[in-house]
């Protein structure tokens, strides 16, 4: 039986240039699995590219990279792509959409309902963060979690298990995480280039939003909204607003909170989180998103005031449930 880690490393170790990416928008798993996968190929000698079409993160711009990420498409016609952290093709942006070669095309990802869009496909739920994924590509391939590459990886495990605090947190996850600790990663260092990157203005927009966070259906719903006059106001952009829904979920006695935020005139973007055995990842589908168990999102194409109208029906429907 084929096992799909080893035949990404083989494909690895015998084809030349490479073109790596993830999702639009990048957390900080994106990025981590990204970066990894470009020191292994570096490692092997090989010719790559790393691209995303939002960029990186300014969040992020501590972190080592192999290379520079592009925001735009190199002139590489016979690249074999490696897509990571996307749930479906399009979660990499139009510009990738219309060029990339389906035939030779490397899916690595760990959501619910990946459709299996590449010729090699490697789809694990069980798996916590495709930082995961990559480090056993790693493995496969005999490079060590250590240094920049193992700061990659721990990247993705920390923001993909919230710190080690969601149900995702399995004892492989730690294992994997006490060996790039033992390979010489320092968690007060990390966490420290990780956490204190919040410029003022973050902060004056989640003080703006969560003031008007509301409470549904007895406290079980935690809703809050996202406009571009708050963005506006403040002086913020979209990757300010990650990490304000988690917030919301610590509220006592909310199961689900839900963001929605206004990327464009109709489209609303809108994220789902949960705890335990809560499982939004239905509804998100449901709207044609997709994404885990205690976490998923999708794009509404509405205004805001529809959005949030069709959600919240939705969210006190399924807190009948609860």
């Amino acid at each position: 039986m084929s096992i799909p880690s080893k035949d990404i490393a083989h494909i690895l170790r015998t084809e030349d240039d490479f073109l790596v990416t993830a999702h639009v928008n990048p957390d900080g798993d994106a990025i981590g699995s990204m970066a990894a996968v470009g020191f292994v190929l570096q490692r092997l000698g090989k010719r790559f590219t790393l691209y995303n079409q939002s960029g990186l993160p300014r969040d992020f711009a501590w972190l080592s990279l192999p290379a520079p990420i592009a925001t735009s498409i190199p002139d590489c016609p016979a690249c074999w792509t490696i897509t990571l952290d996307c749930g479906d093709l399009h979660r990499a942006g139009d510009a990738l959409m219309t060029w990339v070669d389906r035939q030779r095309l490397i899916n690595i990802d760990h959501h619910l309902g990946n459709p299996g869009f590449g010729s090699v496909n490697w789809v694990d739920t069980s798996m916590a963060s495709t930082s995961q994924m990559a480090a056993q590509i790693a493995r496969e391939l005999g490079f060590p979690l250590e240094g920049s590459l193992g700061e990659a990886v721990f990247l993705g495990l920390t923001t993909d298990t919230g710190s080690f605090s969601y149900d995702n947190t399995t004892a492989r996850v730690l294992e994997l995480a006490a060996e790039i600790v033992r390979l010489g990663l320092k968690p007060g260092q990390f966490n420290a280039k990780l956490q204190n990157q919040q410029p003022l203005e973050r902060i004056q927009l989640w003080s703006r939003v969560l003031s008007r966070t509301q409470l549904l259906d007895s406290g079980k719903i935690a809703l809050v909204t996202i406009t571009r006059q708050d963005l506006d106001a403040t002086g913020t952009g979209m990757q300010d607003t990650d990490g304000i829904i988690n917030t919301v979920r610590r509220i006592k006695g909310v199961a689900v909170a839900a963001s929605l935020r206004e990327d464009g005139p109709k489209e609303i973007k809108f994220s789902l989180r949960s705890s335990g055995n809560v499982n939004v990842q239905p509804m998100a589908a449901s709207f044609g998103g997709g994404g885990h168990k205690n976490a998923a999102g999708g794009t509404i194409f509405a205004s805001m005031s529809e959005a949030e109208s069709s959600l919240v029906q939705a969210l006190r429907t399924f807190a009948e449930t609860l």
